[in-house]
């Protein structure tokens, strides 16, 4: 991934597994339908339909937008094991994982808004 295109914010987070600080990205108010895509590539990784208020600070999902979307690997940089999740087609760090989140799936895709761009239906 290139990082020719992003602004230093972006960059930090999307090529160095960065993290915004809570309730300061974009999308988080964001209530109209449509699709989250990759800020480097424009992958669709998440409907507006799977959205929801987790309170955490960062924009949330249920669901990925398919199933291939996202790319997993543990994360044990904070003394703890977690899911970090990336875009599958470039690569960029979009944030974690958790087991904690609403039915029907029971995850919360906890993702720094920094990285996703937003197109509403």
């Amino acid at each position: 991934m290139s990082d020719h295109k992003l602004t230093p914010e972006q960059a930090r987070i999307a090529i160095s597994c960065a993290t915004e600080a809570p309730f300061s990205g974009p999308w988080l108010e964001e209530k109209r339908p449509g699709i989250y895509t990759c800020i480097a590539c424009d992958t669709p990784l998440f409907d507006a339909a799977h959205k929801y208020d987790s309170g955490s600070g960062w924009p949330s999902f249920f669901d990925a937008f398919a199933a291939d979307a996202l790319a997993q690997h543990v994360d044990n940089t904070l003394g703890m094991a977690r899911n970090e999740i990336h875009c599958a087609q470039c690569g960029a760090h979009m944030g974690h994982v958790f087991e904690d989140g609403p039915r029907p799936t029971g995850l919360r895709y906890c993702v720094n808004g920094t990285v996703l761009n937003f197109k509403p239906e």
